[in-house]
Parts: C-alpha cells; structure tokens; sequence
C-alpha cells in the first residue's frame, strides 16, 4: 500500500530542531523539568515492570528522568540531532534500559509486548488535525488495554470566537528576552505555522481513537496536561 499520504514529520518539525547547537540550548529555551510528570506517573502506578515509550522525546530529558522508576524506556524523536544527543545523555548516565530511536508518530513501530505509558511533550502540534488522529489511533495500538497516554501539550481552552482575547492575555505573558523563554513573536508565529488544534477537536480525536480522558488540565488556556486511558475495546470495536 502506498504511505505517500502521510505527512513528512522531519520537514514539520522545524529546521531548528536539526540544528545541533539549537538542540544543545533546547532545554534552557523550553525551561524544561520533567520532575513533576515523573512524580505523576509513580502515582499512576509506574514501577519497575513499566514499559514507557517517549514519542517526540527531544533531548530525553523526561526518559532519562523516568528511566530509574521503570522497566524500560523508548525515547523516539523524528530528528536525528536530538536522537544523537539523547543517544550521548544516556551513554554518560549509563543506562541500560533507556534507548533512543529515530521515528516519529507515523513511523514507530514498537517491538515487544504492548507498553504501558506513551508519554509525550510538545510534540503531537507539529502535525495537522488528519495526522493527529492517526497518530492517536497508532498510539492506541501500542498501548495494552488500560495503558496510559500521558499528554502535554499547547491546546486552544477557548471558542473560536474567543480566539483575538485569548490569545492577547497570552502574549501578554510571554518572555521579553528570546532565551530563556519564548517571545510574544515566537507564540504569534507558532499559531501560524505549528497545528495546535482546539481542546474540542482534541477530546473528539482522542475519544474516537479509544481513549478515555481521567485528567484535563490547562494554564492560560493553551498549555494543556491529559492524562488518558486506552479502553479496552476502541471506538472501531477492536480490542
């Protein structure tokens, strides 16, 4: 069957992200810390029997930061830069059950039993509405029945009539200086070429491709934290 359909996630992804210096500057910018989805997913029951797969992982900051807790992690990213960072972060922590792999929602392919938590961050908005869905529906057929999608991401909590407000207060808010942090450009130009889709388009892909939401949160109504259940039988009626 022809894939010629689907979406070339290295060209979405933002020519930034293949440049190694920017990749080296990557968490500074993002202001990341992965400790609080660490301290989630413990209470969501993650232990040493876990399977985690990272799906748009950067530079593994959150797989390097899970990898204690759990069995095995999969840190995924379509670009090969921060694969290859990711790859030196986890040689110096010498962790053995952390591996990092290039592909992207459309093209992973999970070896091994179903896992038990996809995670991922800032990711699923570099691709349109059509593809987020099938990225869902993969997602959902690599988690086992009651696995967890663990979702963080920017998502419009707003109508579409609200947009001019909503977005105001949140460029009101953003970074001054262009590092650490992102500018009120930097957001301006993220609506016009990232995906980011409304909360309403989200929740409808994500009940249609099986999931169940037991979390939704959000911070200045576009930051967005889900915390999702795979059921057990799938919209389609597959198990």
């Amino acid at each position: 069957m022809s894939t010629e359909w689907r979406i070339d996630e290295l060209a979405h992804a933002g020519a930034e992200h293949l440049d190694p210096a920017f990749v080296a500057a990557f968490d500074a910018k993002q202001q990341t810390d992965p400790s609080e989805d660490v301290e989630a997913l413990l209470g969501l029951g993650a232990d040493s029997t876990t399977t985690v797969v990272d799906l748009g992982c950067g530079t593994g900051t959150f797989a390097l930061a899970i990898a204690p807790h759990v069995r095995e992690v999969v840190a995924a990213d379509v670009s090969p830069a921060m694969v290859a960072y990711t790859r030196q972060r986890i040689a110096a922590a010498g962790l053995g059950n952390v591996r990092a792999v290039q592909a992207g929602f459309m093209s992973y392919l999970h070896d091994g039993p179903p896992a038990d938590v996809v995670y991922t961050r800032n990711a699923l908005h570099q691709i349109p509405d059509f593809h987020k869905g099938v990225a869902l529906a993969r997602i959902a057929g690599l988690l086992r029945p009651g696995g967890v999608l663990f979702l963080r991401d920017l998502v419009y909590d707003f109508e579409p009539d609200e947009a001019e407000e909503a977005l105001a207060a949140w460029f009101a808010g953003a970074a001054v200086p262009p590092a650490p942090g992102y500018t009120a450009d930097d957001l301006a130009s993220h609506v016009r070429t990232e995906h980011s889709t409304y909360r309403f388009c989200l929740e409808a892909l994500l009940a249609h491709c099986g999931f169940q939401v037991r979390e939704a949160a959000f911070r200045r109504r576009v930051y967005a934290r889900y915390v999702c259940e795979r059921s057990s039988v799938s919209a389609a009626g597959s198990s």
